[in-house]
This record gives C-alpha cells, sequence and structure tokens, in this order.
C-alpha cells in the first residue's frame, strides 16, 4: 500500500478543498482519497494500492489544484 499527504498553505485552500470534495467521493479503481480542512491548510490524503494507481492520483489531484489556483487568479 502506498500513501501520501498533500498540504496547501495558500489562500486559496478552502476554494481548492471545496472544489476537490466531489472528486475525492468517486471510485477510482487501486485508490481511496480524503480532502479535509484543518486549521488554516488544506489536506489529501491518498492511498493506492500500487504504484502506478498512487503516480495517476497525484497527477490528477495535482493538476485539479493548478487549475482551481489558476481560475482563482484569473477571477481576482
Amino acid at each position: 500500500m502506498f500513501a501520501a499527504e498533500i498540504r496547501i498553505t495558500s489562500d486559496d485552500a478552502p476554494d481548492i478543498i471545496s472544489a476537490l470534495g466531489p472528486e475525492a467521493g468517486r471510485e477510482l479503481p487501486r485508490t481511496k482519497a480524503c480532502v479535509r480542512m484543518e486549521g488554516g491548510a488544506g489536506v489529501i490524503e491518498l492511498a493506492a494500492a500500487d504504484a502506478s494507481a498512487m503516480r495517476a492520483a497525484l497527477n490528477s489531484y495535482l493538476e485539479c489544484v493548478r487549475i482551481t489556483e489558476d481560475i482563482g487568479r484569473i477571477t481576482r
């Protein structure tokens, strides 16, 4: 089992976690995800059955974080 935790400490953390909530609720093969706010930081916890599933999950969630941050910058 592989595990990773991503902490987001930017001002956009609440928006990012809110946007990722539905994504974390989806069933993905060999992968589990949990997103939450912890203090002022957003936390994404990932668990995967193998390295390939972990790589795919990390790529997916990090891309979602990047897109959400880009949207925040554009709309300010």
